[in-house]
């Protein structure tokens, strides 16, 4: 973690090996996220969908599980 001062007009600088580690460039887009009464700094990513991927608890497949039951009622 780094403490970082805002400056007259709300700007904040961020360090440089944050700058290094997440590629970010003058003129880089950054959002922030109010979450619980935190402010979050969220680096852009290249590609969204494939950072999504694993968010979500994964759950058992339906099409799995009715190709389980359909083979059953097949092998009967």
């Amino acid at each position: 973690m780094a403490a970082v001062k805002m400056l007259a007009k709300g700007q904040v600088v961020i360090p440089a090996a944050f700058r290094r580690k997440y590629h970010m460039k003058p003129g880089t887009k950054i959002q922030i996220l109010e979450y619980g009464g935190i402010l979050y700094l969220v680096p852009p990513v290249a590609d969204p969908i494939k950072a999504a991927c694993g968010f979500l608890p994964s759950r058992p497949s339906l099409t799995r599980e009715l190709l389980k039951e359909r083979r059953k009622a097949f092998a009967a």
